[in-house]
């Protein structure tokens, strides 16, 4: 009778290991999910794949007017400023559509790049690609 009853605490303290795991691991992928749920990491990728992709296929003194008003109402509804959510950088273009982080995406053209929103009804961003940058060896080649 004895391992009969030494046999069912194991049993339990086994079940209640098993629930406190599997718990633990539901609570984990309830945050992923409502961390994606609100779309910004996808958003902030694509747009900065777009933005560079753009830049690269662009010539100097060209202007490109983006709608961006999804990326915009998730920005606004996320706390962050017009201002903030496309920075160019070199050439790393950064999206920030939350305040937790942002995706960085290159280019490869040398090109000196300016971004900023349209006017403030307008859900646009303006990203005007100014001029080709003149390497410390001399300038770059124009003709591509």
């Amino acid at each position: 009778m004895k391992k009969r009853r030494d046999r069912k605490g194991t049993i339990l303290i086994e079940n209640v290991i098993f629930i406190v795991l599997n718990l633990a691991f539901l609570a984990i992928l309830i945050l992923f999910l409502l961390r994606q749920g609100n779309g910004a990491i996808v958003l902030e990728q694509s747009y900065a794949k777009n933005i560079a992709l753009l830049i690269d296929s662009a010539k100097p003194v060209m202007e490109m007017k983006l709608n961006m008003e999804d990326a915009m109402n998730l920005a606004e509804k996320n706390g962050v400023n017009r201002e903030d959510i496309v920075e160019i950088n070199g050439n790393i273009v950064t999206v920030k559509l939350s305040r937790d982080g942002g995706y960085s995406y290159s280019f490869f053209n040398d090109v000196e790049v300016t971004s900023y929103p349209d006017v403030y009804p307008e859900k646009n961003y303006i990203i005007k690609v100014n001029a080709y940058k003149i390497n410390v060896e001399g300038p770059a080649i124009l003709n591509r």
